[in-house]
């Protein structure tokens, strides 16, 4: 069976697993520093044995591992293989995802960026089976991910966009298409389209044209227009840990979705211009009731294999070892004696004196 860990990413955690080691052990210092301090030769030996330095190292040792197995389990650990079937129409298509700084303008909340990765994750987990990739451009375009069945690789990639701010700067529609119009050149024969979502705003990139070009290879282009067309929002940024807003030649800078050049894309490689605006889109239904109709393919059914997921294995240890922990005391259990503790000026004693039996 083939063990892999899909989130390696959490392999950061293990800083936090160390920083708690080395304060365990310098507590342990500190203690054993003040027993010299305050106690004599002969009396830090029956302090120790009261106190039982063992059983506190096993809690520290128990918590340290409890900790190194949540880590081992945020790690999602696969081990062994299962297969379902799933319905495939033998559609392929590239979301292309404006990152410029314009999407961090808030007339949608969060901001246009995180509602854009958001309706592009709502259409992958409804999709039936469809393969889908990832363009991401601000300044310059990149291919995030290629096209796939395998929805986490569409989220893990989606996970890791931010804005870009390229050389160039602004959004580059045209390259965007361009971009995407290579991604889905090493698919196989069938339905091929791209859902662009932006704000509208170009840098001269000739997006009608590279629609059109597009079109001519049997692409289609869905738009996907995000913001306020009419006021706009003026785009947060943040100077030395404070929030201000971008200006232009000292005015601030108001960025407003641009639905024309959207249009103008759909309108030259035969798709639709959605304009989601301010909304609550529901981009997943579009998606199902629209863009994928427009391939006339029927369903087939297609087996797939993944991995197990075992990091439930991990938490369970995590979580016994923690309660081993909490059920260890820091004292060794008493039978038949007490122990009475006395002192006079700068010395200790102990005493010892038998338990009385109940009447």
């Amino acid at each position: 069976m083939d063990l892999h860990f899909d989130q390696l990413d959490a392999l950061n955690w293990l800083w936090a697993v160390a920083a708690a080691a080395l304060l365990f052990v310098y507590a342990a210092g500190a203690r054993k520093r003040a027993m010299a301090r305050l106690a004599t030769t002969n009396l830090r030996g029956r302090f120790a044995k009261a106190i039982g330095p063992t059983r506190r190292r096993m809690r520290s040792v128990l918590i340290v591992g409890a900790m190194l197995a949540i880590v081992a389990a945020l790690l999602d650990p696969r081990l062994g293989l299962r297969f379902h079937q799933v319905a495939q129409r033998n559609i392929d298509v590239i979301f292309a995802l404006d990152a410029s700084q314009s999407m961090l303008a808030e007339d949608l909340r969060p901001n246009r960026l995180e509602r854009g990765k958001q309706y592009i994750e709502e259409v992958v987990e409804r999709a039936a089976g469809d393969r889908f990739g990832l363009v991401v451009f601000g300044g310059v375009p990149s291919i995030k991910v290629p096209l796939t069945r395998d929805a986490r690789a569409l989220h893990l990639g989606l996970d890791e966009v931010t804005v870009q701010r390229g050389r160039r700067g602004g959004s580059m529609l045209g390259d965007a298409i361009r971009v995407a119009q290579r991604a889905l050149e090493s698919g196989d024969e069938g339905f091929k389209a791209i859902v662009l979502l932006s704000d509208g705003e170009d840098m001269d990139s000739y997006p009608s044209e590279a629609a059109a070009a597009a079109a001519k290879n049997g692409i289609s282009i869905w738009t996907v227009g995000l913001g306020n067309a009419a006021e706009g929002a003026r785009i947060p940024i943040e100077v030395d840990g404070e929030r201000l807003f971008l200006t232009h030649e000292g005015q601030e800078v108001w960025s407003k979705m641009q639905p024309s050049i959207l249009q103008q894309i759909a309108d030259a490689a035969g798709g639709r211009f959605i304009p989601a605006g301010t909304a609550n889109l529901d981009l997943a239904a579009i998606y199902e009731d629209v863009i994928a109709p427009a391939s006339g393919r029927r369903i087939e059914a297609s087996r797939t294999e993944e991995g197990i997921p075992r990091y439930r294995w991990l938490v369970g240890l995590a979580i016994a070892l923690l309660a081993i922990e909490s059920s260890l005391g820091l004292r060794k259990p008493r039978s038949g004696q007490a122990i009475a503790w006395t002192a006079t000026g700068t010395s200790a004693s102990i005493q010892t004196s038998p338990r009385r039996k109940a009447a």
